[in-house]
């Protein structure tokens, strides 16, 4: 597999950071490190505690990724569906999957705000 372009490698990591930051105030660093053609999603919570959240393939474009979960259970990764159903996605996508498992809140795989009980249902 080939190595992930310089280039992507940045991309993928200021999209992550902005999603974070927009996203889940839990976390206070997130963590990218790459081998081969994946990218592993690690993260420091704002208890201290360190958390690995999810692993991405690259497959030749900075928007789509292959999406695999981490299993602690297991320590490794399964490739897995995002909540739309599809195995790959964006970068938020699959940090807000990982988050909502990890950080026990479900309505990050809430893709289409009108199934919410918010003020425009």
């Amino acid at each position: 597999m080939a190595k992930i372009p310089d280039s992507t490698q940045t991309s993928l990591r200021q999209k992550l950071l902005a999603r974070a930051a927009e996203r889940w105030p839990q976390i206070q660093a997130l963590h990218t490190r790459y081998r081969a053609g994946f990218a592993y999603i690690d993260a420091t919570l704002t208890d201290g505690d360190e958390v690995k959240l999810c692993r991405l393939r690259y497959a030749g474009s900075a928007s789509q990724w292959g999406f695999a979960i981490y299993r602690a259970s297991h320590d490794d990764y399964q490739q897995a569906a995002l909540p739309n159903g599809w195995p790959s996605g964006t970068p938020a996508e699959a940090l807000d999957t990982a988050c909502g498992l990890y950080l026990g809140d479900p309505t990050a795989w809430i893709t289409d705000p009108r199934r919410t009980n918010g003020d425009a249902h």
